[in-house]
């Protein structure tokens, strides 16, 4: 059934993993909860020594200048002792929680203030009714701006996450100190991607139908999620055919995909934003990413992007692709990674170090065929 493939597309391959969200909220919490203070703004410098620095873990809402609220979570050290800043975007049906397996030991040494937040009607921050590529930039542009970032950042987008964390290397460069892709997702609506190296892969036709049937039927899409006389959703949860052998393992030791059950997608807020954002990630953009230059006119590389070997989800063929495509990108590959290599600790470290320090791990390096 064409509708039961289409499903097992847009939740089993298009990387719903990299997330923890057994305490995702069904919706928003209301706009008189939110604190926007951020806790490390109460740290004094002066109480601090620099050989010894306090963990940071606190949450907040900023409201945007468009009326929106965006809630955010702070890790690692406090931001007036840090010397990198970062924010972290999470993928399809994730939020503000997921996965970032970097140890605290780790953002001490480096002396890293690390921000995830949920995206537009996700977790705790309000839905963009017109959301778009250049939308997603903006609102992670303003939360630097408003956490104070300072004048550049860095920007690590994992899975799905990757179309806004593109659209900021397009539309705000000057404001990028640095850019990781993590297991990012391919569209295959680019115009530079060769048609000889999709043309077979089952993943092309799907996403087409995948956006038709979001965009033009929502609500026979809402029905097959949310009915209960076939299994939709739920049959994909821990399926091989969409995650690898360590990600099964994973998927062992995680609460799985709640926001992807059946009782939290009658929630006529949490499908819709669900919807739109598969449709702005999935449908045409307004560029080509394989058609970008260089953004950052300098010798040294500034853009990362990592890919599990073993990754079901995006295949490797085509990140190899792009990253031949894209010469000024440092490409790094997981030997035995799947799509969920954000819960490998080892890969965590090694995507920081490369990012802040420039460092090249030999583990990591492509062994091309």
């Amino acid at each position: 059934m064409i509708l039961k493939r289409v499903v097992g597309m847009m939740m089993g391959c298009l990387g719903i993993g990299c997330l923890r969200i057994s305490d995702q909220p069904t919706r928003p919490a209301s706009h008189s909860e939110c604190d926007s203070t951020s806790a490390s703004d109460d740290v004094d410098p002066k109480s601090s020594s620099s050989s010894s620095v306090s963990s940071l873990s606190s949450s907040g809402r900023i409201k945007l200048s468009d009326g929106r609220y965006l809630a955010y979570k702070e890790r690692g050290v406090p931001k007036n002792l840090s010397d990198y800043r970062i924010i972290i975007v999470h993928g399809f049906a994730s939020n503000k929680e997921m996965n970032f397996n970097a140890s605290q030991k780790l953002m001490d040494e480096l002396r890293i203030y690390l921000v995830q937040f949920d995206r537009a009607g996700y977790g705790e921050s309000d839905p963009h009714p017109k959301r778009s590529l250049k939308s997603e930039a903006n609102d992670i542009q303003e939360l630097a701006d408003q956490l104070q970032f300072g004048p550049k950042f860095y920007v690590i987008g994992v899975s799905v996450g990757a179309y806004p964390t593109w659209s900021c290397v397009k539309d705000i460069p000057h404001r990028l100190a640095g850019v990781a892709l993590v297991v990012p997702f391919i569209n295959y609506r680019w115009p530079s991607l060769p048609h000889d190296l999709i043309q077979d892969d089952y993943r092309k036709n799907l996403s087409r139908w995948a956006v038709w049937i979001a965009r033009h039927t929502p609500g026979l899409l809402h029905w097959w999620l949310t009915q209960k006389m076939f299994p939709s959703s739920s049959v994909l949860d821990r399926n091989p055919k969409f995650f690898s052998n360590k990600d099964l393992e994973v998927l062992k030791n995680t609460p799985g995909y709640q926001l992807l059950s059946k009782s939290k997608l009658k929630e006529s807020p949490i499908f819709h934003s669900l919807r739109k954002d598969f449709i702005v990630a999935f449908g045409k953009w307004d560029f080509d990413p394989l058609s970008l230059n260089d953004p950052f006119g300098q010798s040294e590389c500034r853009v990362h992007m990592w890919q599990g070997y073993e990754d079901k989800v995006v295949p490797v063929e085509l990140q190899r692709y792009v990253s031949k495509r894209l010469p000024w990108i440092k490409y790094h590959e997981v030997p035995d990674g799947g799509h969920l290599v954000v819960y490998d600790s080892d890969a965590c470290e090694a995507i920081l170090r490369s990012l802040l320090l420039g460092d090249d791990p030999p583990l990591y390096k492509p062994k091309f065929d």
